[in-house]
């Protein structure tokens, strides 16, 4: 089973998550005319099966050790394995309503509560699971980070103009919020309390959360969209090839974003806070993607411009407070 042995290592995992985590969303873009609960069946499929390779991979040593993927499985507690897959759960819940919140307020205001939220909420409780690296680095960058996603959200909002926030898209943020905050510590308990799961069992346990969860849940969301009309399981099977390919590359990029950042959460040198604090910055990634790739402030003022100057800044500095977090004190 691979685990860094150094910090530089387990580092790196941790920039590779916030990455995938970032980047997942563009296969969405690549598949636009494909409605969001019906490419979300592939994005599922795809974590499932990203679970299972890399854990029959990367996951396996000797057959006879406790640590390789299918003994580690078979030797974990009953606890832990609920652990792992309630926070499937809660992920999958917490993902869909961010989803809703953007459709109904946009992205000015679901990242910064929603994401804002969740990045104070789980990066406390897990530094309450397992309380390791310097907490003045590593909350004063979480604290940079929150400020550069709110730099990121004035942005966009001056970009589209000042839009009235309906209390239905505060309230979606919110509550996506607090499940993207509780997800991990959850994970992080099937990590650490004996007979425990390791990082690609428990990536594997958590993937079958996500769906077993997702039938009611996304069914729900089918039936009941928040915006456009409903969608049925025949609209799935009649979208083209490439748009169901592009939900499987979505998945199999946050689930190696994903198994990246429990594997460096598992590693001694880093723990649960600072892998999943690191992760987070996904939203800066995706503001990267938006800014660079997509130009969607392209024509913007010189307003905004400073703004995205002033999050790229806020965000650089947050997550080296957090990245010497594990070394300094």
């Amino acid at each position: 089973m691979f685990i860094p042995q150094i910090y530089v290592v387990a580092l790196l995992m941790t920039v590779l998550s916030m990455i995938c985590w970032g980047s997942w969303a563009n296969t969405q873009k690549l598949a636009s005319q494909f409605r969001f609960e019906l490419f979300y069946w592939d994005y599922v499929w795809g974590i499932l099966i990203c679970a299972f390779v890399i854990g029959v991979t990367f996951g396996r040593t000797d057959a006879a050790s406790p640590e390789s993927f299918f003994q580690n499985l078979s030797g974990a507690s009953t606890q832990n394995i609920v652990f792992a897959l309630v926070g499937g759960a809660i992920f999958n819940l917490a993902n869909i309503l961010l989803v809703a919140a953007i459709a109904v307020a946009g992205l000015a205001v679901a990242f910064p509560i929603g994401i804002g939220l969740a990045l104070v909420i789980g990066a406390t409780l897990n530094y309450i699971v397992e309380p390791k690296g310097n907490p003045l680095l590593l909350f004063g960058g979480i604290a940079l980070v929150v400020v550069a996603i709110v730099l990121d959200a004035l942005a966009y909002r001056k970009k589209s103009g000042d839009v009235k926030v309906s209390s239905k898209g505060i309230m979606l943020s919110l509550l996506c919020g607090v499940g993207m905050g509780s997800f991990y510590p959850l994970v992080a308990k099937a990590m650490t309390r004996e007979p425990h799961l390791g990082p690609y069992s428990v990536a594997f346990v958590f993937a079958i959360g996500v769906l077993i969860s997702n039938f009611p849940l996304n069914y729900i969301f089918m039936r009941k969209p928040v915006s456009g009309p409903p969608v049925e399981f025949k609209d799935y099977f009649a979208a083209r090839g490439a748009w169901h390919f592009y939900g499987v590359l979505g998945g199999l990029i946050w689930g190696v974003g994903t198994i990246s950042n429990f594997v460096a959460s598992y590693a001694q040198m880093v723990g649960p806070a600072i892998s999943y604090a690191l992760g987070q910055g996904a939203t800066m990634v995706s503001a990267i993607w938006g800014v660079f790739v997509w130009k969607e402030f392209r024509g913007a003022g010189p307003e905004v411009k400073r703004l995205l100057v002033l999050m790229f800044i806020f965000f650089i500095l947050g997550l080296a407070c957090v990245a010497l977090a594990p070394v300094v004190g």
